[in-house]
């Protein structure tokens, strides 16, 4: 389990967006994210360059204002089925975070799950 502190730390990092509807994160993520408004104008030098998920997640998202929101509206959206790079992550890493994020937010609605 301690591998997977860093999956444990982001779904509480996530708690604070728990309320927030889905439609106000894709707003969100739509006119803030920075994957929709930085590489309008061509692709990044990075863009030719063989990259692994977890690099590509790294580059595309780094200073993006919206991540948090941009993950918590994929985790909700596609859970187990997520493909590409959302809110940073590989969805190999999504895929690891989403029973944790599940988790916390089934204990936050009275479940029993921690």
């Amino acid at each position: 389990m301690t591998n997977d502190r860093w999956l444990i730390d982001i779904a509480r990092r996530l708690d604070r967006l728990r309320a927030v509807p889905s439609a106000a994160l894709a707003e969100a993520v739509e006119r803030n994210g920075k994957c929709l408004w930085e590489f309008t104008e061509g692709a990044p030098l990075w863009a030719a360059k063989p990259l692994t998920d977890r690099e590509l997640a790294a580059l595309l998202c780094a200073g993006c204002p919206v991540e948090d929101e941009c993950l918590e509206l994929e985790l909700r959206m596609a859970g187990t089925h997520t493909v590409g790079v959302w809110g940073a992550l590989a969805e190999d890493d999504r895929r690891a975070l989403h029973p944790y994020w599940l988790r916390r937010n089934n204990a936050a609605e009275g479940g029993h799950a921690r």
